[in-house]
């Protein structure tokens, strides 16, 4: 990972512009291929950012001046996305190896959730059936990749209590999969945000962007699984 403290003006065009005015930021460029820009404030989340796969080309603009171009391929729906980032001072620039992560360790509660709804993906939807558990992306795991009664590709992700931040990841999840022709063979990829509570911003945030939203009832999954609550 590199990580690079810089006074730096952002501006992003794709499916619609933004600009980041001059100021002292945060830039990360991960081994994955992403490309986050981070202020001071506003909580953990980026100012805005490009998630693998994308190219970063490193030039300098016409007064000569540091500017990067990160650039990700876009859909057949629209153009592709561009990053681009000039810099006016660099105040800090490091490189790191932080090896292979373990990976994010669920509690019992939630891990169980996604086992019982790998072996009860109809649950979901109906004709929903299971492709792979922990899918593999360039940005992490999809909990379950499945696919539904017309046979198009379907991604669940699965929470205990869903909020923004869960609708935000499986967003970034479905950015990447839909580039994936392996995928959209049969259309585009769905998302079905799964939970046990699901807050109201976070049901209208993925409603918005045609998330489906599931409530799970935990004790009647766990029943599926158990013959002696099947006899009641």
């Amino acid at each position: 990972m590199r990580l690079v403290v810089a006074r730096c003006q952002v501006d992003y065009a794709g499916r619609l512009s933004a600009h980041l005015p001059m100021a002292t930021r945060v830039l990360m460029l991960k081994s994955d291929g992403s490309v986050l820009v981070h202020s001071d404030g506003g909580s953990y989340k980026p100012l805005n950012w490009m998630s693998p796969p994308c190219t970063v080309k490193e030039g300098t603009s016409e007064d000569g001046r540091p500017e990067w171009v990160v650039t990700s391929r876009g859909t057949s729906k629209g153009p592709d996305d561009t990053l681009r980032i000039l810099i006016d001072e660099i105040l800090h620039d490091t490189s790191h190896d932080l090896g292979v992560d373990p990976g994010l360790q669920k509690d019992g509660v939630e891990k169980h959730l996604q086992e019982l709804l790998a072996d009860h993906p109809a649950t979901l939807a109906d004709g929903l059936t299971l492709v792979r558990r922990e899918f593999p992306t360039a940005i992490g795991p999809v909990d379950l990749m499945c696919r539904d009664s017309d046979g198009r590709s379907v991604a669940v992700e699965i929470k205990r209590r869903g909020d923004i931040d869960g609708v935000e990841q499986l967003t970034r999840y479905l950015e990447l999969l839909n580039r994936d022709p392996l995928l959209t063979g049969k259309g585009e990829v769905k998302g079905i945000f799964a939970a046990q509570e699901i807050k109201p911003q976070a049901r209208v945030l993925a409603e918005d962007r045609g998330i489906t939203c599931a409530l799970v009832d935990y004790d009647a999954l766990r029943g599926l699984d158990d013959p002696a609550q099947r006899l009641f």
